[in-house]
């Protein structure tokens, strides 16, 4: 599509968006007042510390929305050129200037924002003036005291990692990183925030996590696209099928989960009793807006798309942002402990019945494993439109990889996990043993690489990605051979497990590093796919032994340590029928001992069976090649023996 002409109306429509977007949330501090802090017992800090807390805030939030745009945009919606790097790799480089101007300027924005809000909002949650922070005691007590003060310490630091990454670097892989450090940094507030809170709140927090990741990439891209309408830029945006497709099902997504919010927050209140209900009704409007407006710019009313894009995503993060200040209707809802920590009570002891029948869908793991199935079976199907074959057993393997992801995380086993050490010991030797082995099985990137057009932007992506030193260096073997034993001891052996169990976002994170982490390992042993670093099998079959010490070790320590492992953790549940804590603890050595045994044991066997497959293939490749005239080294080894064995009779005839 060729550039469109300058607009500086829409710079400053653009402009006066952003303006109301701050202000609408001032408005909701300043007409809430003490309203926002004493129902929920916490101390009114004063009109000028909450004022200042909301503009620093919503500052923060439209800088990282507009800086995690741009670096969608760069990366799936620009255009890249391909460069060689020192090794001769082919890599992909932003070939655009706009983005990461755009990128830069709002990162610098972001990292002063939310480095003020690491003392902004503490003294804001912990109810203290700004100017007792002048106090060193103080401040440390309210850095440290509360879950905010930490949220913006990760989100400072991934705000920084942007903006570096984006100042060194123009390679793709680079903005893809510091992409991934972006929406890490936007989701560190948002998971300590309403979403922690209230019965059902596993429901409410991984619709959150989903609502932020969507929301920051589509918004944000839309919010960047309006700009290069506005600056008479090229909308390449226009150009790509696959960011229309994006788009749409990233819509859908925030539609969704506002429902399961709205759901979740008013607590079976109606709509249109309080204050909540209102402004997620306001954000519907902004969602519906947002859709309008992608109808209009497909139709080639680009106009009228952008002014319809702005409108409905400043309405969207407006609202949002007012929300914030809002103590929602599940906030009163009284709770019981198990409630508080899991979302959900446990008021049956775990056992087989319970176990299988007490099933709690986990959003996210089911989420993630319809769009990988899904995903999984379209590229299956395009490979046979194109005539090509690929194996059954593959995607038996990867079906059934993600359907023990599902029974782990969404079954009984799921829901105990939490308030029963054993049960949560078994969870994760599934995540991290059972299932990452039909996964690795299955050679997802493969069938990707297969499945996909060459030399277009989702397959240069892939071998961007392949190619790139930060995958060769999460890849090495000894790397990763550390993480995913030293994992265990990192997390079981300190104070982290205690920790971690009282959210369920850190619920959440460590299953999925378990599973992350699994992958790689078994990834690099028997996987389908083509490593980064590619190990001979006596390699390979060393790296998978050399971990059988180290499960049995753990095991053995869980069963014989006389410390309980997240001891205050459980005191704290309450639960009236976990009661032997020590016992329950032995049973968990038990599984981390016969649970890692037993699948490496049947990764041996499945490993013994690739090298006898490869050699036999290595075989017949030899035969056919000496058969067919291909191939003379044999003839030339023959030759050889025939040399040394005239060179011995002439020395024996000398002598």
């Amino acid at each position: 599509m060729a550039p469109t002409r300058h607009r500086p109306w829409l710079i400053r429509y653009v402009v006066l968006l952003g303006v109301l977007a701050v202000v609408v949330p001032l408005v909701a501090t300043g007409v809430m007042g003490p309203a926002s802090y004493l129902p929920i017992a916490r101390d009114d800090p004063g009109r000028a510390t909450g004022l200042i807390a909301t503009f620093v805030r919503a500052v923060a939030d439209l800088s990282s929305l507009v800086t995690v745009g741009a670096l969608a945009s760069a990366l799936f919606a620009g255009k890249a050129r391909p460069v060689q790097d020192k090794t001769s790799r082919r890599q992909l480089e932003v070939a655009e200037w706009f983005e990461p101007v755009v990128v830069r300027r709002a990162a610098t924005v972001w990292v002063i924002s939310s480095g003020l809000l690491i003392a902004f909002d503490s003294a804001d949650s912990n109810g203290y003036p700004l100017g007792k922070l002048a106090d060193p005691r103080a401040l440390w007590f309210a850095l440290f005291s509360g879950d905010a003060g930490r949220s913006w310490m990760v989100t400072f630091v991934a705000a920084v990692v942007v903006l570096v990454t984006c100042l060194l670097s123009a390679r793709w892989i680079g903005y893809a990183v510091a992409l991934w450090a972006a929406l890490v940094g936007s989701l560190a507030p948002v998971v300590v925030g309403q979403i922690l809170v209230g019965p059902r709140h596993d429901f409410g927090s991984d619709a959150g996590i989903f609502q932020t990741l969507a929301g920051q990439i589509l918004l944000g891209s839309v919010v960047v696209q309006v700009l290069r309408v506005a600056t008479g830029r090229r909308v390449r945006a226009l150009e790509r099928a696959h960011w229309w497709s994006t788009a749409w099902v990233l819509l859908g997504v925030l539609v969704v989960t506002e429902g399961i919010l709205l759901w979740f927050k008013l607590a079976g209140s109606s709509p249109l009793g309080s204050a909540t209900g209102w402004l997620s009704l306001a954000r519907f409007v902004g969602l519906g807006v947002v859709g309008g407006g992608l109808v209009a710019a497909r139709r080639g009313r680009i106009t009228a798309g952008a002014v319809l894009l702005a409108g409905g995503a400043a309405g969207f993060a407006a609202a949002g942002s007012a929300m914030l200040r809002i103590p929602p209707p599940q906030f009163f809802v009284p709770a019981s402990i198990s409630q508080i920590f899991f979302g959900f009570d446990l008021k049956v002891a775990p056992g087989f019945g319970s176990l299988a029948a007490q099933w709690r869908p986990n959003l996210l793991f089911v989420t993630a494993a319809i769009v990988a199935i899904a995903g999984y079976l379209l590229g299956v199907r395009r490979l046979a439109r194109q005539g090509e074959r690929w194996p059954a057993a593959r995607t038996i393997a990867w079906t059934l990889g993600w359907v023990l992801i599902i029974v782990v995380t969404s079954s009984g086993l799921g829901k105990y996990s939490g308030a029963d050490f054993a049960v949560h010991m078994a969870v994760h030797m599934a995540l991290s043993m059972l299932a990452p082995v039909p996964l690795v099985l299955g050679g997802p990137v493969t069938l990707a690489l297969r499945a996909l057009p060459a030399n277009e932007p989702p397959h240069e992506w892939i071998l961007a990605a392949l190619h790139s030193r930060p995958l060769q260096a999460l890849y090495h073997p000894l790397f990763v051979f550390v993480v995913y034993i030293g994992s265990y001891y990192a997390l079981y052996l300190t104070n982290a497990f205690g920790t971690l169990m009282r959210f369920h976002w850190a619920h959440q994170l460590m299953n999925l590093h378990f599973l992350v982490v699994g992958c790689l390992y078994f990834g690099l042993v028997i996987g389908v796919d083509r490593t980064p670093h590619q190990l001979p099998s006596l390699a390979k079959l060393a790296v998978l032994l050399g971990a059988m010490p180290f499960h049995a070790f753990f095991g053995v320590i869980l069963m014989s340590d006389g410390a309980v492992i997240g001891q205050s953790f459980y005191d704290h549940l309450e639960v009236p029928w976990a009661r032997d804590l020590a016992a329950t603890q032995h049973v968990a050595g038990g599984i981390a001992w016969a649970g890692s045994e037993i699948p490496l044991l049947i990764v041996v066997v499945v490993l013994a069976l690739q090298w006898a497959i490869q050699d036999g293939r290595a075989a017949r490749r030899i035969d056919r090649h000496l058969d067919n005239g291909l191939d003379d080294s044999y003839d030339a080894y023959n030759a050889m023996l025939q040399r040394l064995a005239r060179r011995t009779e002439s020395t024996q005839e000398r002598r």
